[in-house]
């Protein structure tokens, strides 16, 4: 049988050589015609012929060389059976059949390619005889044709790219630029696929120039955008550095721009004034450095050329990176979404990052000219308004883009405090100068008159409730409060120098005599002289304490009959009492405050020279009326010790005693000299010694009571002063206050002290009771002289006050403490009497107390003081004299407000009429070893 696989496995070949090539042991057998007719006679179920030759042993297809007749014979049962040899038979004849018809199929396809092929040579030799070389040409000139047709294609957009260099200067010149970039960039892209030609490559090498040359006047009209910003100008160019890829670096170039523009102008605006004051064209100053150039600007021209410079800034710069940052997502749009947000985002923090460093370029010019001259020597209204310009600039930079200007903060602040040094300097010497050449004559002020009618303090009315931070205000207000941008949108400039309108202005603060009209000063003397009917003890005594200091707009004759006593203020309008000196201190205050409104950085150096000027005031007054070693040497208290203080710490810290210098001294000590002021000297034209004045009274009165005056105007001031006051140097403003401004009102006692002093003739009474025999044996109903004597000498004192009172109002608390220094020394006079004396009986005693109660009685109708000064002082020493031994000891422990005087002559007085030496010995003993402090 033949295994028809193995010839699948050799290839196909034609019948001729198949025949050939069979091995030797299948040619052994070739079936019988018979034998393929029977076989094709058979049916050819595909399907059934399909398992006939499945059913074919594998080892048939084994190899070439397997021997079909051995394996079959070797097969064979022993014991053989015709019947399944014939089956058997049959089965193998199905399966040879079977084989033999793929084969026969297989040869008739081959024999069917073979005839195919031979017609397709055949045919491929008819054809290659039959075409011409004329077909070939017409070929060959069609494939030439389409050839030509392309480069007619190319030749036209050759010559369109030629012609795109005219449309592109058309454009340049409409400052079209993104779409001259646009058109440029699609050339580009064109020439490259014809690049092969020279003409195209020249072309783009010239595309590439243009794009440079475009780029190079992006970056001009980008510069103009610093000087004049329009929107539309600003959007085209962003739009071209977009389409360049170069958006990034047109950010950068951008602020570069800015920040020479800043540059050329400030030089150009300092430029032209140093030219205009040196009166030349002197190309030198070109040539020089900005902060060199700076120096050359003098003082007349300084604050012009400041107004001007920060006029040009604002005009170059009020909304053009501002606007440039709002527009960034405009462009953005106009352009299309192609640029990656990245890029968006980059620009947009770099133009926001752009507004602080411009503004930070303009701070350090501004500082460079404002430290380039020295401003200690200008006019108080040209630093003011020096001061007005920068905080208006540190306004713009706080709109502008949130800065504090720091660097402005500090080069004002350095200058500010440079200038109010030697200001102030200035200041303190013109204060001691009007405290020395001071009469002490009353400045008559109306009585309505405030300290914010002054020019000085208007500034005071636009913030009335400096404690309110602009933070906490309602905000209802901050939302109405209008920005300079929005103030300047439409043109103007708030560095516009405004003309000063002061000097139009008038302040309505003095009234004439002390009255507000001279009618009513008519109409007061007239009633107050005409009240006949008013007792003559009345007329010269005073009103009662709870009238107090009303002001009052007339006088009636109800008034003086309600009133009692002590009330000097009955002729005159109830108007501050204060001198052209303290009026000029006012004013004084009223510039420093203007100056720390405008510059809070520098408020406790303003602070601590307004102190200043309250501790010279207040040292003035004590050294002219106050100082006095003798009675000091009292030991009453007159001075507190919080007053004592406060008057040393001004006398070592701001005094110059004019100690001769060493010529060795450091130099520290000299500059410690120059802070201070040498101590002023009373004018000779006040004098002090005359009784008729009660020794200068007057000129005490308006001194001590506008020192008061003064007082109360700083505390008025101290929310404001509060308000603008570093945290850290807040302990320094209350300590002034608690130990200073408050003292002044503790002045009154020892400068009043003093005319009570005087006043009253208290020798003279000690001379007479000396006169007066005490040991009488016998009571007494009649008083002594001497109390008489006394009273005369109280009730001239009344006179000689009224007719002070009539050139200047005296206080109730100022003629309280005169009739209380009075009364409290003529108390201790008595007991410095009754302490000379060298006997006394129990009768003398008891005269001792009718004298005493004669005296407290006429006293009580001259005064309203109550209770009596130093009363008890002197009951308690007549009533001392009463004491047993033991009583006496304890009594002397406890009252140690006598002196050692008056208890020894206590005791001897005593000794004989109940009590012995030894008693007496042990009462001396005992006041020898009490420590007595002194009053």
């Amino acid at each position: 049988m033949l295994p028809v696989r193995s010839l699948s496995n050799r290839g196909l070949r034609s019948p001729q050589e198949s025949v050939h090539d069979l091995s030797p042991i299948e040619n052994l057998r070739i079936p019988s015609k018979e034998e393929l007719r029977e076989s094709r006679e058979e049916p050819t179920d595909p399907q059934a012929q399909q398992e006939i030759i499945n059913s074919i042993e594998e080892v048939y297809f084994s190899s070439d060389s397997f021997d079909i007749v051995k394996y079959e014979l070797e097969r064979l049962p022993p014991v053989l059976s015709l019947q399944e040899l014939e089956e058997y038979r049959d089965k193998l004849k199905q399966q040879q059949a079977a084989e033999l018809e793929r084969v026969t199929s297989l040869q008739t396809g081959l024999q069917l390619a073979a005839v195919i092929c031979a017609n397709g040579r055949r045919h491929l030799n008819i054809a290659k005889e039959g075409f011409t070389q004329t077909s070939l040409g017409l070929l060959a000139n069609q494939r030439k044709r389409q050839l030509l047709i392309g480069l007619l294609k190319s030749l036209r957009t050759i010559k369109t790219l030629q012609r795109t260099d005219v449309r592109l200067s058309e454009m340049l010149e409409e400052e079209d630029y993104p779409g001259a970039i646009q058109l440029c960039l699609e050339c580009q892209k064109a020439a490259s696929t014809f690049k092969h030609y020279s003409c195209i490559s020249e072309l783009n090498s010239k595309l590439q120039d243009t794009l440079e040359q475009i780029e190079e006047q992006l970056d001009v009209a980008l510069s103009k955008i610093c000087k004049n910003f329009d929107i539309s100008h600003y959007t085209k160019v962003q739009q071209a550095y977009r389409l360049l890829g170069k958006t990034q670096t047109a950010m950068d170039q951008l602020h570069m721009h800015f920040t020479q523009a800043i540059h050329n102008t400030v030089f150009q605006v300092v430029l032209g004034y140093v030219e205009l004051c040196a009166g030349n064209t002197d190309t030198k100053f070109q040539k020089l450095q900005y902060k060199d150039l700076c120096t050359h600007i003098t003082s007349d021209s300084y604050i012009p050329c400041l107004a001007d410079l920060c006029k040009a800034l604002w005009e170059n710069h009020d909304q053009d990176e501002t606007a440039t940052v709002s527009s960034v997502s405009d462009g953005s749009n106009v352009i299309g979404t192609e640029e990656n947000s990245f890029d968006r985002s980059y620009v947009k923090k770099k133009l926001e990052h752009g507004l602080s460093r411009i503004w930070q370029d303009v701070q350090l010019k501004v500082k460079t000219y404002l430290l380039g001259t020295d401003l200690s020597n200008f006019k108080y209204d040209d630093f003011i308004f020096v001061l007005d310009v920068i905080s208006r600039l540190m306004q713009v930079g706080e709109e502008f883009c949130g800065s504090k200007s720091e660097v402005l903060q500090e080069s004002i602040r350095k200058q500010s405090v440079n200038y109010f040094k030697t200001y102030h300097r200035t200041r303190l010497e013109e204060l001691r100068m009007f405290l020395e050449n001071e009469t002490w004559e009353l400045c008559p002020v109306k009585s309505s008159f405030s300290i914010l009618q002054l020019h000085e303090f208007k500034f005071m009315e636009q913030s009335r409730s400096p404690s309110v931070s602009p933070s906490k205000q309602p905000a209802s207000a901050i939302s109405t409060a209008v920005t300079l941008f929005e103030q300047y949108c439409n043109g103007g400039n708030p560095f516009e120098i405004q003309a000063d309108s002061k000097d139009d202005e008038t302040e309505d603060v003095l009234a004439s005599n002390g009255y507000e009209s001279d009618e009513q000063e008519k109409s007061a003397y007239q009633e107050y002289d005409s009240d006949s009917d008013v007792p003559e003890e009345l007329k010269r005594d005073y009103v009662d304490e709870q009238t107090g200091d009303a002001p009052m707009k007339s006088v009636s004759r109800e008034t003086l009959r309600s009133r009692k006593r002590s009330d000097y203020n009955l002729n005159k309008v109830n108007a501050p009492i204060l001198t052209n000196t303290t009026l000029n201190v006012v004013r004084l205050v009223g510039k420093y405050m203007q100056m720390m409104n405008i510059l809070k950085p520098i408020a406790f150096d303003v602070i601590h020279f307004m102190s200043q000027l309250f501790d010279y005031y207040l040292y003035a007054v004590y050294t002219f009326f106050g100082r006095n070693d003798t009675f000091e040497s009292t030991g009453l208290g007159l001075s507190s010790s919080r007053l004592r203080t406060t008057l040393n710490r001004i006398q070592e810290s701001l005094i110059d005693l004019e100690v001769s210098a060493d010529p060795a001294g450091t130099l520290t000590a000299a500059e410690e000299r120059k802070e201070k002021v040498p101590s002023p000297h009373l004018s000779h034209l006040v004098v002090l010694t005359s009784g008729n004045s009660l020794y200068g009274l007057a000129e005490r009165v308006v001194a001590t009571e506008s020192l008061v005056f003064l007082a109360e105007q700083f505390e008025f001031l101290q929310p404001h002063l509060d308000a603008v006051m570093p945290a850290a140097k807040k302990p320094f403003l209350q300590q002034f206050y608690s130990q200073t401004v408050s003292t002044a009102s503790e002045l009154r006692k020892p400068v009043y002290w003093i005319v009570a002093a005087k006043a009253i003739d208290y020798e003279q009474m000690l001379l007479l009771m000396t006169n007066v025999k005490w040991d009488v044996k016998e009571i007494m109903s009649q008083h002594n002289v001497y109390v008489d004597a006394l009273l005369k000498e109280f009730e001239e004192f009344n006179r000689r006050l009224n007719e002070v009172s009539k050139r200047v109002r005296i206080p109730l608390p100022v003629s309280n403490i005169l009739w209380e220094h009075c009364i409290r020394l003529a108390n201790r006079t008595l007991v410095e009497g009754y302490a000379n004396v060298k006997k006394c009986s129990n009768e003398g005693r008891a005269l001792m107390q009718l004298d005493f109660q004669q005296f407290l009685m006429k006293l009580e109708k001259l005064t309203d003081i109550r209770p009596i000064p130093d009363k008890e002082f002197v009951e308690t020493y007549i009533k001392a004299y009463y004491l047993t031994e033991n009583d006496m000891e304890r009594w002397i422990k406890e009252h140690r407000e006598y002196s050692t005087k008056h208890l020894t002559n206590l005791v001897n007085v005593c000794l004989g009429s109940h009590i012995n030496k030894k008693a007496r010995q042990k009462l001396l003993a005992a006041i020898d070893d009490i420590d007595r402090p002194k009053r």
